[in-house]
């Protein structure tokens, strides 16, 4: 779905995956709901990698560079699954929409708690915080992804952290 959602045809969706149009069907009677498997599937991905990266470690200073991490390199993958995700032309859909907000609710949620238990901040800045964090990590991934490579992955994540990292850890560490 390179074009996006609007500009493939299931003739090209069908030879994308190596499979003929009626199987196509008989899995997915239209291309929207083939759309939707495909999110939740990249979505579920997603998620794991980022609450893999988040569970990792107890230590902080890690857990936010294995975050930044994973995030950067789920966009770099060269299966596109980021374009579906957060570049589709259905993202206004409330189904897609509801399914992207999920996912963006599970991920700042799984931030915010670490936040809070470290911090002993409120339920809702810790919450704000978690958000702002996770969007740290998709706006920058999404841009660096636009600079076709001109500046490494490593590199690219490892500003983003230390960035996000200087920030998180002026809030004191309740013990």
């Amino acid at each position: 779905m390179a074009n996006g959602y609007h500009g493939a045809a299931m003739d090209e969706i069908a030879e994308t995956a190596h499979v003929s149009k009626p199987v196509l069907y008989q899995h997915f009677p239209s291309k929207r709901e083939l759309y939707m498997a495909l999110l939740d599937s990249q979505l579920s991905k997603l998620i794991a990698l980022l609450l893999g990266a988040l569970n990792s470690t107890t230590d902080n200073d890690e857990r936010v560079q294995a975050v930044m991490r994973a995030y950067f390199r789920f966009i770099a993958s060269d299966d596109q699954a980021h374009r579906l995700v957060f570049e589709s032309d259905l993202v206004n859909d409330a189904d897609v929409s509801a399914r992207l907000e999920a996912f963006n609710k599970t991920f700042a949620d799984a931030v915010a708690r670490v936040i809070a238990e470290d911090t002993k901040l409120p339920e809702l800045e810790s919450q704000l915080l978690g958000r702002g964090l996770a969007g740290m990590a998709q706006v920058s991934a999404r841009y660096w992804l636009e600079t076709d490579g001109n500046l490494d992955l490593d590199v690219a994540s490892d500003l983003i952290y230390r960035l996000a990292w200087r920030g998180i850890s002026r809030f004191p560490k309740e013990t």
